[in-house]
């Protein structure tokens, strides 16, 4: 286990809570904590508060759950989300009533954007105050609704221990989501038998898992017959741990695929057949061949308006769409699709791959031989290329220079969101599921450093780098005090340009060169600002030191490295599509503007 300071050493190996007998009678807060203990849970992320004082004593008599404390209740959330994206399973963590909760809200609503598994503890006033605006208190049912998979408020203590059942259950299967179990602070010190079901039937909760055996036969005939062929996937293969059968199908059937941002890493980046990731800021190849196939199966993916762009220009070419996902609400949403199938990704595709392995047709090669032809041709275009500098860092090759250094190790990148995190998702070729960790959906800034630490946890040998910007960094920065605590030795990449890039990139580009508020003029010292938090800082101002700074962090296993690497301020990313505009309708350039 990760090494922790001598105080919180000390209250991980307190005395145990005592013998396991079903049936016992404990406290709330006791039996909360047995119920995790029952589901796995090794690491908790939180922050203490009045209403929650009870559950944290009784982790402090337990010795198999490792309490993490974070500097921000938004911070434990991140962590805990971190942890299930790079591990798969459900990340925990722990907050107070009142402005606990309402800080918690922008964790929370990342996680459900990007379907991760959680479950959130929330503390909350007594049952008795519920509704009289008592101290610290919140509507945490009401105001968590719209942005968690389900949400439970817990009233007789009796109830507590299904609940949890409940919402691990429900936080991990189907669709993953977060689920908050909001306890008051009378039910954590109310007694009860201690009893935790071995199985759960929920019998308004049933989702489907195998997909329509006729359906999944159409879709085999409709692909066995496509000219132009398509493989699209997003982050539903990785959530669903569909990677080896995306990988077996591709190898089967030799169709060019792409990934979405939160699918990188399903497949190869390495591997030729993938075109890379498309959208807004894909690659020209991967747009394309988007825009122009005939058969398009698309898998754990949701057509988002970052992907297709403007849906009525995406329609104006005929395609056959087969659509795979766990979740039928989001088949149809925003693209009309003419073979539908509901199930898990992992199960259909299994049994898609069998019967294409059954079946007597196969694609035509002469076919399949002239749409490669095309895709070569937009390949040739080199949409990633830069113009490299002798004297200002050009982000990209921070980036290139990374993956080079590491790509022979099992690493995980972290980024924050903004221009940075489209850098290292285009040049940084993941070859590996759960390696990138980013806030697709909501598009959160500070999350990087949160979702470092919660992989560091779970990953103590593997080396955990955040890409992140100036501006995204100082959103969270206050938990390099919890990297320095409970020793995650993350390293930090800052491609410090002294703008909100992205925010600048689209006043250049839409609204006429006027930086309205994009320029940060009061950067700290991030040198000093990391020495401060007892880690190393280096400061990298010229293309000649890129690499050696990137070798010594790599090299300081045991150190949380901050890297303030100065980049090139007035660089963009390219290709981009600017809202509004079909996929095909690409910014390759300065020149196109």
């Amino acid at each position: 286990m990760t090494a922790v300071n001598a105080e919180s050493k000390a209250r991980t190996t307190a005395p145990a809570e005592g013998p396991e007998a079903s049936g016992q009678e404990l406290m709330g807060a006791e039996i909360m904590v047995r119920c995790l203990q029952q589901e796995g849970v090794k690491y908790l992320w939180g922050y203490p508060g009045g209403a929650v004082l009870y559950i944290y004593d009784a982790l402090y008599k337990q010795q198999t759950i490792q309490h993490v404390l974070v500097r921000h209740e938004q911070a434990a959330i991140h962590a805990a989300d971190g942890y299930a994206r790079a591990t798969g399973e459900v990340g925990v963590a722990l907050v107070t009533s009142g402005p606990g909760v309402t800080n918690a809200i922008t964790g929370i609503a990342t996680a459900y954007m990007d379907s991760i598994p959680m479950v959130i503890v929330t503390g909350q006033v007594p049952t008795a105050a519920i509704g009289l605006d008592a101290f610290q208190e919140c509507d945490t049912v009401g105001i968590t609704r719209p942005v968690v998979k389900h949400n439970f408020l817990v009233k007789d203590v009796k109830d507590l221990a299904l609940t949890m059942k409940k919402a691990f259950h429900i936080a991990r299967t189907g669709r993953p989501g977060p689920v908050v179990v909001d306890i008051p602070k009378d039910v954590s010190l109310h007694k009860t038998a201690f009893e935790y079901p071995a199985t759960l039937h929920m019998r308004s909760y049933q989702p489907v898992k195998k997909g329509h055996p006729g359906q999944i036969r159409k879709a085999v005939q409709l692909l066995m017959s496509a000219q132009r062929p398509y493989i699209y996937t997003g982050g539903g293969v990785i959530l669903g741990e569909a990677t080896a059968e995306l990988r077996e199908l591709v190898d089967l059937l030799g169709f060019p695929c792409t990934n979405t941002l939160m699918g990188l890493g399903a497949m190869p980046g390495t591997d030729p057949r993938f075109l890379g990731m498309l959208g807004m800021h894909g690659t020209y190849e991967a747009n394309m061949t988007m825009q122009h196939c005939d058969v398009l199966l698309a898998v754990g993916a949701r057509f988002d308006d970052r992907v297709i762009g403007n849906p009525k220009h995406f329609g104006q070419v005929a395609r056959k769409i087969i659509h795979v996902d766990i979740d039928p609400s989001s088949i149809s949403k925003r693209v009309k699709v003419d073979i539908p199938i509901v199930g898990d990704v992992k199960e259909v595709l299994q049994e898609l791959i069998h019967q294409i392995k059954e079946a007597r047709e196969r694609p035509q090669p002469e076919h399949l031989n002239a749409w490669w032809r095309q895709i070569r041709e937009w390949r040739a275009r080199e949409c990633l290329a830069y113009k490299p500098s002798d004297t200002l860092i050009k982000p990209q090759a921070v980036v290139e220079k990374l993956w080079e250094l590491t790509r022979d190790s099992d690493c995980y990148v972290t980024s924050d969101v903004g221009q940075h995190q489209m850098w290292a998702a285009q040049y940084f070729r993941f070859d590996a599921p759960r390696r990138w960790i980013n806030s697709g959906g909501l598009g959160t800034m500070g999350v990087g450093l949160p979702y470092a630490m919660g992989i560091k946890l779970a990953k103590p040998d593997s080396d955990v780098f955040c890409i992140t910007g100036e501006g995204s960094i100082q959103m969270c920065i206050q938990e390099l005090s919890t990297c320095l605590q409970y020793k995650t030795p993350v390293k930090i990449i800052a491609l410090n340009n002294r703008y909100l890039g992205m925010v600048r990139q689209w006043q250049q580009l839409d609204y006429g060169g006027r930086y309205s508020h994009s320029y940060m003029d009061a950067l700290p010292d991030f040198v000093k600002l990391a020495e401060a938090y007892g880690h190393v800082g280096i400061r990298v101002e010229h293309p000649s030191e890129v690499e050696a700074a990137l070798k010594e962090a790599i090299r300081l296993k045991d150190r949380t490295v901050f890297l303030d690497i100065r980049t090139d301020p007035s660089e963009n990313v390219w290709p981009m599509v600017q809202a509004g505009k079909g996929i095909t309708e690409m910014l390759l350039g300065s020149e196109d503007l």
